[in-house]
């Protein structure tokens, strides 16, 4: 790895750059890095780069808690080791180059804190047992002018959703972004305006699920960097605004035994061990979106009829569902089948995200979990008496909800270990201590642009 390091560190120093980015995800989602000089990366990947072991404790607003016994003083250091295979240029950003990390102790081993190990043992134990994974994001966010306050009075483009002409304005922000991706090895399956003000949606290839990863990390950097070379800012918050719809980071996923993709079948639902992939995330559904979906605006963006999911339960392309599943076709193939989770946003730790899914489909297909009848209509308009006879609950919708559905399920909080998931759970009660100080306006508007 020295030796690649070494050859890299050389290529890109002729080549004009002069550090490069160390990058890893937060337990609050945000991304977090260390700049070393490009000459410091062989040694950097040979040694790591020091960084305080109370990141895992950071809350969203940068305070730290104290909360969790195994990081309850300011003493401790982990070692950023960069992950060189993943190296790459920042094409927005020629000057620097950008690489993912794995978190180790001092001494080298695995810290138990690092996330990115977490999803890396949740695809060895998918390997274990014959399964393979296919991981994909599709990211939505909002636009505004350099210097805005919010997106919602200073939008930054006027719309109409889905239209060409929303796009127009931003010529050169869009150009920027499919050149920048390609560049940075970062493959786009669409660019649109979305429903939302001034949104944005890409939605990024499908590949092994810690490459997905990295390549969300990734591709925050990049948009951030177009979008400040043309004069804007950007938004992945859940929530812009109390009234309009939110930015979610809806996670596709599939599984596949032998090359065959489990989740695709002549019937156009899953069945068999698809079915049970399916049936595990719906069962651990509430429990998941502590997880995927935590941050407080992020439960004030679950509602109904809003394509945010705010009722546990699936459909066969129902944007309502949580789980929306994805058949495949004779135009699209076998391959293309897939589970879409919609209760998940920017504010969700990549890697974690994917590792509690990955767990429960993972549990549903061991368990050989039963899938009930999809739901085609928005449980959102029924009675409570209709959603109680289909069995169709509300998702958790704060924190204390969320804390309670995460710990009442070993299956997803197990994925975390006791260190991780204690100070998983400590951030968020920092959290939620901040937030009930404040009102739901100025809570959105501090998540604004954290991510």
């Amino acid at each position: 790895m020295t030796k690649a390091a070494s050859a890299a560190a050389k290529d890109f120093a002729a080549a004009g750059v002069g550090g490069v980015h160390l990058a890893w995800a937060d337990n609050n989602g945000i991304p977090r890095s260390r700049i070393v000089p490009i000459g410091g990366l062989a040694d950097a990947a040979t040694r790591g780069v020091g960084a305080t072991s109370l990141f895992a404790v950071f809350d969203s607003h940068d305070a730290i808690t104290y909360g969790h016994a195994g990081l309850s003083t300011p003493s401790g250091d982990v070692r950023l080791v960069p992950v060189v295979e993943r190296l790459r240029r920042l094409a927005g950003q020629p000057a620097l180059a950008w690489a993912p990390v794995r978190q180790l102790t001092q001494s080298g081993d695995p810290w138990p804190y690092c996330q990115r190990a977490v999803l890396e043992a949740q695809v060895a134990e998918g390997a274990r047992r014959g399964l393979e994974f296919r991981a994909g994001y599709e990211l939505e966010f909002a636009v505004a002018p350099a210097g805005s306050t919010d997106v919602v009075t200073s939008p930054g483009h006027p719309g109409p959703a889905y239209s060409p002409h929303a796009l127009v304005g931003l010529d050169g922000f869009v150009a920027a972004l499919l050149h920048d991706f390609a560049a940075n090895g970062l493959r786009i399956g669409q660019l649109h305006a979305e429903y939302g003000v001034a949104q944005l949606e890409l939605s990024l290839a499908a590949t092994d699920p810690v490459s997905a990863a990295d390549d969300q990390l990734l591709a925050r950097q990049t948009i951030h960097a177009a979008a400040h070379a043309h004069g804007l800012v950007v938004s992945f918050a859940p929530l812009i605004g109390l009234g309009a719809a939110g930015n979610g980071w809806h996670l596709h996923t599939s599984v596949r035994r032998k090359g065959r993709n489990l989740l695709d079948d002549e019937s156009g639902v899953p069945t068999g061990d698809g079915a049970g992939y399916l049936a595990g995330l719906l069962r651990d559904l509430p429990a998941l979106t502590a997880i995927t979906a935590p941050s407080v605006p992020s439960t004030l963006r679950l509602r109904p009829g809003y394509f945010a999911g705010a009722y546990a339960f699936w459909g066969v392309e129902n944007r309502e569902a949580p789980l929306r599943y994805v058949p495949g076709s004779q135009l699209l193939g076998a391959d293309h089948a897939n589970v879409e989770l919609k209760t998940s946003d920017a504010s969700a730790n990549p890697y974690l995200a994917l590792a509690v899914v990955l767990a429960a489909g993972m549990a549903g297909i061991a368990d050989a979990a039963a899938l009930p009848a999809p739901i085609a209509e928005d449980p959102g308009g029924w009675t409570e008496g209709e959603r109680e006879t289909r069995g169709v609950r509300r998702l958790p919708a704060d924190t204390a909800g969320q804390d309670a559905a995460l710990t009442a399920s070993p299956r997803v909080a197990g994925v975390l270990g006791d260190d991780l998931l204690g100070a998983f759970r400590a951030v968020r009660a920092s959290d939620a201590a901040w937030a009930a100080e404040r009102t739901a306006d100025e809570i959105v508007a501090a998540h604004l642009w954290l991510y």
